[in-house]
């Protein structure tokens, strides 16, 4: 099978890597298409046998797979300056948030479309990538695009493709709300006297720790918190700081305006 991606950014080069790295493709098989002149030596470094491309000098896709994985704001533009048309059996995976199948479609001129929405820990193979497809896609093609999903992590399909900009708020930005928080932990760990690599170890390792419970525990969440919560302690004093600035509403908005920004950049 021959994949080209369309955005090496971050996330393009990180499916790529999976790729590789599970075997899914040979190396030869994979055509990388970035506007970014001056990555294309870097780019080859990472990917010496691939084929790598400026994306005004493409004018033929030759791929089964085409990743579109351009930030959603400039697939418009990308989509308007193709100078390539795309056949009725190439299958086309939007890695994009917002972007509707109904718009790729449409762009594109194209039927065959499954949407997803991955996050950064596909970078380690450790990510959860939502997806939705369009009518008349066999059951054999999303099982062989789930294949390529899950060696970045898991992924879960989804028959209504609204619930995919809830999964982009969720998972797709989730990421960056722990590293927040974690951020706003270690601060106060330094505030209190302890060193900075000291404080980050401690969460860190904490954070990690938290994880596994919740993931082997038989315990909801509320009775995990009670576990460490005793009457009159320390975590009572911070848990009531929180509840008294609503910060678990002030979570719950945020997310739900990133799901409100995730419909916006449909345009």
């Amino acid at each position: 099978m021959k994949i080209a991606i369309i955005g090496a950014g971050n996330m393009g080069l990180s499916f790529s890597k999976s790729f590789l790295k599970y075997e899914l493709i040979k190396p030869e098989d994979l055509h990388l298409i970035t506007r970014n002149q001056n990555k294309i030596n870097k780019i080859k470094e990472e990917f010496p046998k691939s084929q790598i491309s400026i994306f005004e000098t493409v004018d033929e896709i030759n791929a089964d797979l085409i990743i579109i994985a351009v930030k959603p704001q400039d697939f418009q533009h990308a989509a308007e300056n193709f100078k390539f048309n795309l056949n009725e059996n190439q299958m086309v995976l939007s890695i994009m948030a917002g972007i509707k199948i109904e718009k790729i479609q449409r762009l594109l001129n194209h039927k065959m479309v499954v949407r997803a929405m991955p996050n950064s820990p596909t970078l380690l193979g450790m990510g959860i990538t939502g997806y939705t497809a369009a009518e008349g896609i066999s059951f054999s093609k999303l099982i062989n695009i789930e294949r390529f999903l899950n060696s970045t992590g898991r992924s879960v399909y989804l028959e209504n493709e609204e619930l995919l900009d809830g999964v982009t708020a969720l998972s797709g930005s989730g990421p960056a709300y722990f590293y927040y928080i974690v951020d706003a932990m270690i601060k106060a760990g330094t505030e209190m006297g302890i060193d900075e690599n000291l404080s980050k170890l401690f969460v860190k390792q904490t954070m990690l720790g938290a994880y596994h419970l919740i993931n082997n525990s038989d315990k909801n969440l509320e009775e995990l918190i009670k576990d460490v919560a005793s009457k009159g302690g320390t975590t009572e004093a911070a848990l009531k700081t929180f509840n008294e600035k609503d910060l678990k509403e002030i979570l719950k908005q945020g997310i739900l305006n990133a799901e409100k920004r995730a419909k916006e950049l449909n345009g």
